[in-house]
């Protein structure tokens, strides 16, 4: 049975790890995320598991040295945050390019400058192009699920693409509460042996990372984005199988109360508990609101969020990074794109906020509610408004 236990959610992070049976751990320290590597090193220096873990001297070195062991077709993990991810940049594109199943835990945090260690989303927003499948937790329950279910995706021959499990540094990195973790019998065959079936292996050479010329490079890329989006569907049946056998079912995005809201709130990460708070007490004014929760980021999940706000006069999106320069955050951009084109499009209204850890409550998301409505009543336009910030 499994057993329920109080810990921070880099811990549950790192009990997935032990009972994935995990052959390589590289690992560099940097807040928010470095318990989790730290947890990994005391469960092998005490042979609860039994991995070669690297001690590298970067996060650059660290994503290069999980290259090589996958490459050889070990099962492998590392985890990172903020600027220790930007560190990996081009070497993430390398891993989802040779389809390199490569499991990582990022800690959701702020980029400098100025330097700030707490949490937002600028990181994350920063590698949502390097070819990863990419999707968000919401508390220390779910970073131990899917962090389990990220390695039996990965290495899934189907799909054959690296995971990042992004987690919000603090908020659920750092924060204790009670979570069930598995007990390593009680998983089964949900998790079978890594089979990698194109390991580089002397006795059958393979090509892997060669030069691409003009001449090939194009069908390459073309290649590589129909493979990512054919893995939309190995996601959802690895969740759904997920659910029959453990209770606990997950889906690409997560809605609640949208089924006759006209103003529907998208949004990603841990504030969305907040968030479905705000909700309810809106609807006991009377105003018919819902909340979508985007959990898979990549693939985007196109058509699950058409449907989902398909009823819904205004649709407001909240996030946690700025687009300088841009004419709304990234996650509203996408929003917008992928609701262009419908025959009722709603209003899309962008709030940002949170960043560099600044506090939310639920009043700010009552707020948004309000300020969306204020903005349609009385047909002002705007790129974005910032929640939160002194003048």
């Amino acid at each position: 049975m499994a057993r329920r236990v109080g810990a921070e959610g880099s811990f549950a992070v790192a009990d997935a790890v032990r009972l994935a049976d995990v052959d390589v751990v590289a690992a560099y320290p940097i807040t928010p995320q470095t318990h989790v590597v730290e947890r990994l090193s005391e469960m092998v220096a005490e042979g609860e598991l039994n991995a070669n873990y690297m001690y590298v001297e970067s996060e650059h070195s660290a994503i290069s040295a999980c290259l090589g062991a996958a490459a050889v077709g070990a099962r492998t993990f590392t985890s990172t945050a903020g600027q220790g991810l930007e560190l990996m940049h081009e070497v993430l594109y390398l891993v989802s390019s040779m389809r390199l199943p490569v499991v990582m835990a990022v800690s959701d945090r702020a980029l400098s400058g100025p330097l700030n260690v707490w949490g937002d989303h600028s990181d994350v927003m920063a590698v949502r192009d390097v070819g990863w499948i990419q999707y968000f937790v919401e508390n220390a329950q779910e970073a131990h699920d899917l962090t389990l279910c990220a390695f039996r995706i990965a290495e899934d021959p189907h799909v054959l693409f690296p995971v990042m499990v992004h987690m919000d540094g603090f908020h659920v990195s750092h924060v204790v509460e009670p979570y069930f973790v598995f007990e390593r019998d009680e998983l089964g065959d949900f998790l079978p042996a890594p089979q990698y079936p194109y390991p580089l292996d002397p006795n059958r050479p393979v090509t892997m990372g060669a030069f691409g010329p003009p001449a090939v490079y194009a069908e390459c890329r073309k290649a590589q984005d129909v493979a990512i989006n054919r893995a939309y569907g190995k996601i959802v049946e690895v969740w759904e199988e997920f659910g029959r056998r453990f209770g606990r079912t997950y889906r690409p995005l997560e809605t609640y109360k949208t089924e006759d809201a006209e103003t529907v709130l998208v949004a990603i990460g841990s504030f969305n508990q907040m968030a479905a708070v705000a909700v309810d007490r809106v609807r006991e004014k009377g105003r018919k609101v819902g909340l979508v929760r985007l959990r898979l980021w990549r693939p985007f999940p196109l058509q699950a969020l058409r449907e989902a706000v398909q009823n819904a006069r205004e649709v407001i999106v909240f996030e946690r990074a700025m687009t300088y320069g841009g004419s709304a955050g990234p996650l509203c951009t996408e929003v917008k794109s992928a609701l262009y084109g419908l025959n009722t499009m709603p209003r899309v209204l962008n709030f940002i906020g949170g960043l560099g850890g600044r506090d939310m409550s639920v009043r700010h998301y009552e707020a948004m509610f309000d300020r969306a409505r204020e903005i349609v009543d009385k047909g002002i336009e705007l790129q974005y408004e910032t929640i939160g910030v002194r003048g």
